[in-house]
């Protein structure tokens, strides 16, 4: 694995003796680049977990972070380490070497727990002793009275956990795998900054292991309300599919960049569950996405220019 962590608080379950150490049952890992003003409100959720505190740690990495600010105190079960190597999941992968525990489990700065969220993932490991991968569901959220065109973009379009472990791989805004499997395939691929869910989850199917869907293991993530926020993650998510892996596959994502978003539309447009003004309105920030990636993938082939990373 790649990253180089320097802890930068106790590592804590310890009272100073060698001999008497309480493990924790999981270790939660969370990237953070920049963002920790989102830190707090995501540790309060931690803090109300039904699973009690002694039982899991939780493990901050920050990524290089510019404007590096955490919080003043910190819970007793919480660390801050940093890995200098960019993209997170390099900095996932030195979280997963500095955990105490055997099961680890992923989740991303803005994600909000539902109180009930790792109580529900360690019982349905404990009902499958041979170590699959477990995927929790994510469902978007926002505060807002009217939300505008890029929050019900992201509404409709959501992160559909259930539906990307039926395709075999899952997001790792909320993804419980064990740590010897982590090891063994030799963590995530580092060189991603985006897609290294999907990469792990496959190398980890074409190992034996299951991936399974946990319902009710619940993350809640707030739409974005921007444009430039919905376009940086396009541009992230361009980057890793051209980018990285076997030349076969980045032809295959060429390609699909050049075609309309067919799927898409057709996913958006039979959204039941959504007003018909959102599922028109999501049809058109797609499109205009669609403009955006066919740029990003002429910036990339043309200038060999630099992949985005937040």
């Amino acid at each position: 694995m790649t990253g180089s962590p320097s802890t930068h608080t106790r590592k804590p379950h310890s009272n100073g003796s060698a001999e008497d150490v309480s493990w924790p049952t999981c270790s939660v890992i969370v990237p953070v680049y920049n963002h920790w003003e989102l830190v707090p409100e995501l540790l309060e959720c931690l803090q109300g977990q039904t699973l009690p505190q002694e039982e899991f740690e939780v493990i901050l990495m920050d990524n290089g972070s510019t404007n590096y600010a955490p919080p003043e105190s910190l819970p007793s079960n919480v660390r801050i380490l940093h890995c200098e190597t960019p993209g997170s999941y390099a900095a996932r992968n030195a979280g997963v070497a500095q955990a105490a525990s055997n099961w680890v489990v992923f989740t991303d700065a803005d994600c909000r727990p539902s109180s009930y969220w790792l109580a529900a993932m360690l019982n349905r490991s404990r009902q499958d002793p041979q170590g699959s991968l477990l995927a929790g569901g994510v469902e978007m959220y926002t505060d807002s009275a009217r939300p505008n065109a890029y929050e019900i973009y992201d509404l409709v379009r959501g992160i559909p956990q259930e539906h990307y472990v039926r395709r075999g791989y899952a997001a790792t805004a909320n993804l419980l795998v064990p740590k010897s499997m982590v090891n063994e395939l030799g963590g995530f691929n580092a060189t991603r900054y985006s897609g290294g869910d999907v990469d792990l989850c496959n190398r980890a199917r074409a190992r034996g292991y299951a991936l399974q869907y946990a319902p009710d293991a619940v993350v809640y993530h707030p739409a974005r309300r921007s444009w430039e926020d919905l376009a940086t993650k396009a541009r992230r998510i361009k980057g890793g599919q051209l980018g990285c892996g076997a030349l076969r596959t980045r032809l295959y994502w060429a390609i699909r960049t050049v075609l309309p978003p067919l799927p898409l539309y057709y996913r958006f447009a039979t959204s039941t569950g959504n007003p018909v003004r959102f599922r028109f309105v999501a049809v058109v920030i797609q499109t205009r996405l669609w403009g955006l990636e066919l740029v990003e993938m002429g910036r990339l082939f043309l200038t060999a220019g630099v992949r985005e990373r937040r």
